[in-house]
């Protein structure tokens, strides 16, 4: 059976929860992470030596970094439905996975550990306000390739809409104020009635 190190107020390993659902995978979640230790034991640093959640065993098959065990989970059970069968289009939905860790999460970060992590009378408002522009200017870059599609890669959902997904959750949780992005809202709006989205969608921010 699969295996799943990580806690899921991880928006990492939401990532891969939500695949593992979506593709109707039976698994096991362990504990990691945050209060839950475990990833500084020798057994855990065996499997990722960054000490960092998730972590895969499938089969005996070990792998670490959210996106890529997303794709591979999607790529072996998944393979010309959620891993697209054409190139261009898995091509798309890995550049929109990858915009998400370098862009769009680094800005989300600040803010989430400012509102949700952070004392109310030891927060920095101002770290809290510049991550609001940088995430509603790359909110902007999103909103305008929604506008043509149903989803980011196309008709069709993908991997990209998994890890674009989850962070956008976050973020519309977070107690601030945004702009509209309406094509964005609309496709958050058809994201939560996915399967795979449960654990997701219904989890408060911790």
């Amino acid at each position: 059976m699969l295996k799943i190190w990580g806690r899921l107020t991880s928006v990492n390993v939401q990532k891969v929860v939500w695949c593992a659902d979506e593709l109707g995978l039976e698994y096991e979640r362990i504990e990691a992470g945050g209060k839950y230790g475990v990833v500084n034991t020798p057994e855990y640093r065996a499997m990722n030596p960054n000490g960092l959640v998730p972590v895969i065993d499938d089969s005996g098959f070990v792998l670490w970094e959210s996106n890529a065990i997303v794709r591979y989970l999607a790529a072996r059970y998944g393979e010309g439905l959620l891993w697209p069968a054409d190139r261009y289009v898995r091509a798309d939905a890995d550049r929109w996975m990858d915009w998400q860790s370098v862009s769009l999460n680094p800005g989300i970060g600040p803010a989430f550990i400012q509102l949700i992590r952070t004392s109310p009378e030891k927060r920095n408002v101002a770290v809290v306000e510049a991550a609001r522009v940088d995430v509603e200017k790359k909110l902007g870059v999103l909103d305008a390739q929604l506008a043509t599609r149903e989803y980011v890669a196309g008709p069709s959902f993908t991997p990209g809409d998994i890890a674009l997904g989850c962070s956008v959750d976050r973020w519309f949780k977070l107690p601030l104020a945004r702009e509209a992005h309406p094509h964005v809202e609309r496709w958050y709006v058809t994201l939560q009635t996915r399967k795979g989205a449960k654990q997701v969608v219904e989890l408060a921010l911790a």
